[in-house]
Parts: C-alpha cells; sequence; structure tokens
C-alpha cells in the first residue's frame, strides 16, 4: 500500500515522513525530505521539455515549411500546413489575441503559485504540460508579427476535417485532459485522495 501511494504522490504518513535520526537525547528525531520540491522539479522539467520541443517544431516549420506547399505525412488525412494563427488553440477566436495573450500569462502565475503545494507526481506532469503549452504559445504572442502581446501563434499539425494546430495546443490538452482524470479519481494537488 505505501508503494502504491508513493506511485501516485499521496502524502506521508507521519511515520513514514522522513528520515529517522538519534537526537542529542537518544530519542528518534524525524528530519524531513523534501518532497514537494522534488514534485516541483519534475513540473519544470516537463514545462521546459514541452516548451523546448514547441519551440523547436515552430522553428522549422517557419524555417522550410512557411510559404511552401503542405507536407502530406498520411496521405491527406495528416498534412503539415504552417499558418499563423490569431486567436486561441484551434483557432478559435481570433479577433481576442490580446485576451488571449493576457490569459495565458494569467495561468502561467496561477501554475507557478501552485507549484508551492504540489505533493503529487502526476499533478506535476499535468501542470508541467500545461505550462510547457502556454509558454510557447505566449511566445509567439510576445515576439512573433505583428507586435508584441499581438503577435500570431504558428500553427502546422494539420488532421483531415480539423482545426490545426501545435504541440504547445497538444501538451495544454493532454494536460488538461489528465487534470479531469485526477480530479474524477478524488486527487487533489497535495497528494490528498478524497471521496465523493
Amino acid at each position: 500500500m505505501a508503494e502504491a501511494e508513493r506511485i501516485i504522490g499521496t502524502p506521508d504518513t507521519p511515520g513514514d515522513s522522513g528520515d529517522t535520526a538519534a537526537g542529542a537525547d537518544g530519542r528518534d528525531v524525524v528530519t524531513e525530505r523534501p518532497r514537494g520540491r522534488r514534485r516541483i522539479a519534475v513540473l519544470f522539467a516537463v514545462a521546459a521539455f514541452a516548451f523546448a520541443l514547441d519551440l523547436i517544431s515552430k522553428m522549422l516549420v517557419v524555417a522550410r515549411l512557411e510559404h511552401h506547399a503542405p507536407i502530406e505525412i498520411v496521405g491527406d488525412w495528416l498534412e503539415l500546413n504552417a499558418i499563423r494563427n490569431p486567436g486561441a488553440a484551434f483557432g478559435f477566436g481570433q479577433a481576442f489575441t490580446i485576451i488571449f495573450t493576457v490569459i495565458a500569462a494569467a495561468v502561467i502565475v496561477v501554475i507557478v503559485r501552485l507549484a508551492r503545494k504540489l505533493y503529487s507526481l502526476p499533478w506535476a506532469i499535468a501542470l508541467g504540460l500545461l505550462l510547457g503549452g502556454a509558454l510557447g504559445n505566449l511566445t509567439d504572442r510576445i515576439f512573433r508579427s505583428p507586435g508584441i502581446f499581438k503577435g500570431e501563434v504558428v500553427d502546422f499539425i494539420a488532421p483531415k476535417h480539423f482545426a490545426v494546430f501545435n504541440l504547445a495546443d497538444s501538451a495544454i490538452v493532454c494536460g488538461g485532459i489528465l487534470i479531469v482524470l485526477l480530479s474524477f479519481r478524488g486527487l487533489d494537488p497535495d497528494g490528498t485522495v478524497h471521496k465523493d
């Protein structure tokens, strides 16, 4: 049972919260292990990986695919087709670029603040995906044309009969799905499990 709790990231039980060492008076003293710090490290590692993958893919797309014919990957079912998207994920809300920029920045701030109370490995992964995806698209909003905070996001993954998207969008969606699944299971970011 303790192994299963460790894997899903539930908090340690009082007798399991740290290493035991003998104090000066001979009694056992529990020393805290930085479990929360490890979860925070996972969150930022996942975010950095998702952000780097998104950034590199967009650089390649802009350099080699933009202003060229789409590249078929799986017949006409999946193509690489570079477009600039002023809207949200999957091309929605193209008239509200500045609003989506503010929302992305707010999401990043909330995730960073929540990280201090994070003791669940699955939540660390989910929030890392959200953070990396939000950073990826926010970078486009800040640095790409037509201007700061109005930049258009580079999208290039084009399934047939579906909106064109990028790896940042994929990370955000995967993180969101994982959060929904964790919530249904009753696992909170602090590692506690509740039953409704």
